[in-house]
């Protein structure tokens, strides 16, 4: 597995993370902990070492699993996790006061089993709370050694900017896919500009990407997508010609569409780690086999094409959560 720098920081990573919120939370009910300690633990044996979990992830059920996990290589990855919402819990609103942000540090060290977070996300923008004050409580904390770096998550252009002139920021994560290309209008430029990396979540637009669902698909009562309006049946039926474009390049190149979708992203920009999660060791090794396809500049170019004339039906969050974003 190839290593890549997140941005002008000093934070080296696998070129794939592992997304691990999927392991506890919000795609139906919670794997066996033996069996998301198995999938980890897999994932650094093939070389894997960057790992995202979250407080919120359970809530806090996660961080537990990823310490444990990770206990045994802990110096040999990165850990990142987040802090944003009250009481841990994405249902109860959001909350950034840098009380907070101490009060989260101090009980993720804890679940974690560690004496730091590497990479320390704000979850959301909390528009109650200056992004100054978020930025300088996790500058304090970074001082201290109890965090490695700071990083934002969905956050806006002009939010990005005002914090990482208080603490630079490593690492932007937000969602960016084939199918959510809206990053690269404003928040790629400005990541290149200043330095930070990009840390794409659903990367394979929520499994959709990899061919295994459509329009009859059903999903548990508890999983996310169920709420998401590019996932009813009809916007489904729709998006299916990206999965049937991404099936014919994945032919030619002897790869599954999933691996061409990662390898898109990775082609994007050196500074760019996706972070699939998945639950199923078959799934691990298929995106992590993703890191070996290479895309020609023609490949690249007849992709963007072809995208060009596909059209995405639906919306990518409900309309309460999509108020969240881009702040």
């Amino acid at each position: 597995m190839q290593k890549r720098k997140l941005g002008r920081s000093d934070l080296e990573v696998s070129a794939i993370g592992l997304g691990c919120m999927g392991l506890s939370f919000g795609y139906g009910p919670a794997v066996d902990r033996q069996q998301g300690i198995a999938l980890i633990r897999a994932a650094f044996e093939r070389g894997v070492t960057f790992f995202d979990t979250a407080e919120a992830y359970g809530p806090f059920t996660n961080e537990e699993l990823v310490g444990e996990a990770v206990a045994p290589f802990r110096d040999q990855v990165v850990i990142a996790t987040k802090f944003g919402f009250e009481n841990g819990d994405p249902t109860a609103g959001l909350d950034s006061r840098p009380e907070r942000i101490r009060e989260v540090a101090e009980a993720s060290l804890e679940r974690l089993g560690t004496d730091r977070i590497d990479l320390f996300y704000q979850h959301r923008v909390d528009p109650d709370v200056p992004i100054e004050d978020v930025a300088g409580t996790v500058k304090e904390l970074i001082r201290e050694g109890k965090v490695g770096h700071f990083g934002l998550s969905e956050a806006g252009v002009q939010t990005i900017r005002r914090a990482h002139a208080v603490q630079p920021v490593a690492a932007l994560q937000s969602e960016y896919s084939l199918w959510w290309r809206e990053p690269e209008k404003e928040v790629l430029p400005t990541c290149e500009e200043l330095g930070i990396g990009f840390v794409p979540f659903s990367p394979l637009g929520k499994g959709f990407l990899t061919g295994a669902i459509d329009e009859n698909t059903t999903f548990d009562k508890t999983d996310f997508r169920n709420i998401v309006p590019r996932f009813t049946p009809e916007a489904r039926k729709a998006n299916r010609a990206l999965v049937d474009l991404l099936g014919e390049i994945a032919r030619q190149k002897q790869a599954t569409p999933a691996q061409i979708a990662l390898a898109w992203l990775l082609a994007q920009r050196s500074w760019i780690v996706p972070i699939p999660g998945t639950t199923k060791l078959h799934r691990l090794e298929e995106n992590i086999g993703a890191a070996a396809i290479e895309l020609t500049p023609d490949d690249l170019s007849d992709i963007g094409d072809a995208l060009a004339h596909i059209q995405v039906q639906g919306d990518r969050y409900p309309p309460q959560l999509q108020a969240r974003v881009g702040r």
